[in-house]
């Protein structure tokens, strides 16, 4: 008997699973359609004030705020609540660029004081050194600011990339989202067992390949972040077993008057062993010590909404 109502439990869970994924992904094919009739900036703005409201009412508030406690713990109650109102506002305007991915960077080289994008000296020429690089590049990134932008940034000036991504639960969902994706984002590779294989086959080739590398992974590398520790991904420590090339931190941060700043890091040298090998671990944890300093200069522009440590 005991058995049956398992089993039964295990059934109703996966149909209402089914049920919500498919509401989700019927919701998220009609914002996504509908953002696209409207102006990108006044929709952000909008999505902004949102997700303000409902944000908060969801139970990623109370996960953001525990993140936020344990990674700051010299900041007031007050000092928590408004990043965590940043935080939403920037998620929100993230589903609003990411109907638009198609205009959204409007960067011309020619003409940079009529561009939404602030791009420094030294980012260029790491940028030119980057599309110029003999060696394939291992390019990582985080999720802040407007996380999908690099990608965009590297097919709009010429970087040949293949980019890992996440597919949602809903198929109907990642649909669209792969169609929106698929317009100037160089090659895509959906995270999978395979998909370590395949990168590795991209860098052989002479391929860039570019990653998100702050997300929390069961079966990770333990590095420290926010002087606690986690696990880090294991798509990047088995791309650092098998092929030796340079490492590049990119991000494109939120800046008032609703533009950005795109970011290139300086190269991140691996570390190595008594042996000359590549010590995966100590290399793994100096990006995460780069993605902590990105986070810790704009802690608003981070998702904390999910858990970072167990």
């Amino acid at each position: 008997m005991h058995l049956l109502l398992l089993r039964a439990k295990a059934r109703i869970r996966d149909a209402s699973k089914t049920v919500v994924d498919g509401m989700v992904g019927a919701a998220t094919i009609i914002l996504l359609r509908t953002a696209r009739y409207f102006d990108p900036i006044k929709t952000a703005d909008f999505l902004g004030r949102a997700t303000r409201l409902i944000g908060p009412l969801t139970r990623e508030q109370k996960i953001g705020r525990a993140n936020l406690v344990a990674a700051f713990p010299e900041k007031s109650p007050e000092e928590i609540e408004k990043i965590l109102d940043g935080v939403w506002d920037n998620l929100g305007r993230l589903v609003a660029e990411f109907a638009h991915l198609d205009h959204v960077w409007d960067h011309d080289p020619a003409f940079p004081e009529k561009s939404r994008i602030e791009i420094s000296p030294r980012t260029h020429e790491l940028f030119a050194k980057l599309r110029l690089q003999e060696r394939p590049v291992l390019v990582f990134a985080a999720h802040i600011g407007n996380w999908e932008l690099p990608a965009v940034a590297a097919a709009a000036h010429g970087l040949d990339a293949a980019i890992l991504f996440r597919r949602p639960n809903s198929a109907s969902a990642n649909r669209i989202i792969e169609e929106l994706r698929a317009v100037k984002m160089g090659t895509l590779i959906p995270a999978g067992r395979d998909a370590p294989l395949k990168m590795a086959e991209a860098l052989r080739k002479g391929q860039h390949v570019a990653m998100l590398v702050d997300q929390y992974f069961t079966n990770g590398i333990d590095v420290t972040f926010f002087g606690r520790k986690t696990k880090a991904n294991p798509t990047l420590a088995r791309l650092l077993r098998q092929i030796e090339c340079p490492i590049y931190g990119v991000r494109v941060v939120r800046l008032p008057n609703r533009r950005f700043r795109a970011e290139i890091s300086e190269e991140v040298v691996p570390v190595r062993n008594a042996s000359g090998q590549v010590d995966v671990q100590q290399t793994m944890q100096a990006i995460t010590s780069v993605v902590e300093g990105w986070i810790r200069e704009y802690p608003d522009q981070w998702l904390w909404l999910h858990r970072r440590w167990r």
